[in-house]
């Protein structure tokens, strides 16, 4: 009886694992998308109507990935964390101490606690 209990916990843990991994390697495809919907948004005109449009399409798509469980990493003004962020830069700079992230290039997202893409970040050096 015990072993059957056992055998029955793994098995549960491993279909759950495997959900995860489906779940993370769908949401993946997705975040490219999002990055430009982002770059388009914090470039858009002002005066035009279509933005609001393309804005609503952006929530609409966080809304849903939100759902499944992914969250971004916080990175600007934090200390560097080599498990969650990935430096492309490293830069003096006033205002900010050594090893702190000065700017998000690319904004990193997690799964549940699984990190799926790490935020590319600028460090102070």
């Amino acid at each position: 009886m015990a072993d059957f209990q056992n055998y029955k916990r793994r098995a549960d843990a491993e279909k759950a694992d495997t959900y995860q991994n489906a779940v993370g390697s769908i949401v993946k495809r997705y975040l490219p998308i999002l990055d430009d919907l982002e770059r388009a948004l914090a470039a858009r005109p002002a005066d035009l109507a279509w933005v609001e449009g393309i804005e609503l399409i952006y929530r609409k798509l966080q809304a849903i990935l939100e759902a499944e469980g992914l969250k971004r990493i916080e990175a600007e003004g934090q200390m560097f964390d080599p498990n969650v962020h990935e430096a492309i830069l490293q830069e003096p700079s006033e205002g900010y101490e050594s090893g702190q992230v000065i700017a998000v290039v690319q904004n990193g997202y997690m799964l549940g606690e699984r990190v799926i893409r790490p935020a590319m970040v600028r460090v102070a050096q």
